[in-house]
């Protein structure tokens, strides 16, 4: 399935794009860029729903968003980690779509499944630049590829953003995108036990978060990124 695109986003969980980077995908495909989502799980161990429900949900989701497609690559939820089986699987997946850019998890996060994914998604991108780690996908081989940047979404908790992208036209749709999730958030005839993103509170706090991130814009939603490396510029006057 090689299908270039060009933004890649790499996350630990179904509904992690949508919380943390959804106004930024639907911002980009507006522009007339592709994108390209994979789960390195699928959710398994989340306090609510199934595995199938979570997929259902997360294809519904990313029809709302408008990315090209979206797939998991079954990595163990709660206990991947940075090894050489889970690096190669990444590597494989940025050599398949050749993204320029690529959105993953924060750093670090309430959940750590977001800074092992984090670390795990910029070390893979770093490898899959080196032409001597050799991949292959359906029987052909891979051919070295290092996006341009990786970016790591601000989620849970707060981190001081190095990039801010203005989501205002495409709140609406980022809580549509959002709802897909019905299993995991705030449902009053649920039986299923609470968790941190299913009490009420949590979709306003999302919607705090964002009006912080737009306020250092002076719009009204935004979203946050930091970058390992200095963020370049080729036109000062591009940059707010």
């Amino acid at each position: 399935m090689s299908r270039p695109v060009d933004i890649l986003c790499v996350t630990a969980h179904p509904d992690d794009v949508e919380i943390s980077m959804a106004g930024t995908v639907l911002r980009h495909v507006a522009l007339g860029r592709s994108v390209g989502l994979v789960d390195l799980t699928a959710g398994e161990l989340g306090t609510r729903g199934t595995p199938e429900i979570r997929r259902a949900e997360a294809e519904s989701a990313r029809q709302v968003i408008g990315a090209a497609f979206r797939y998991q690559l079954a990595l163990r939820d709660g206990f991947f980690r940075k090894d050489e089986e889970s690096l190669l699987a990444v590597i494989q997946a940025v050599r398949r779509h050749r993204p320029a850019v690529v959105l993953t998890n924060a750093e670090r996060d309430r959940h750590p499944d977001h800074g092992r994914g984090a670390d795990l998604v910029a070390e893979a991108c770093f490898l899959s630049g080196l032409r001597r780690i050799e991949t292959s996908d359906e029987g052909k081989a891979q051919e070295a590829w290092r996006p341009r940047a990786v970016y790591h979404a601000v989620q849970d908790r707060f981190i001081e953003p190095d990039l801010v992208i203005d989501i205002t036209p495409y709140w609406e749709r980022k809580l549509e995108a959002l709802r897909c999730f019905r299993s995991q958030f705030h449902d009053p005839a649920s039986t299923e036990p609470v968790s941190p993103i299913a009490r009420e509170d949590f979709l306003p706090f999302l919607e705090g978060r964002a009006r912080e991130m737009g306020r250092l814009l002076l719009c009204t939603y935004g979203e946050g990124f930091t970058v390992r490396r200095p963020i370049g510029s080729e036109d000062l006057l591009g940059l707010l």
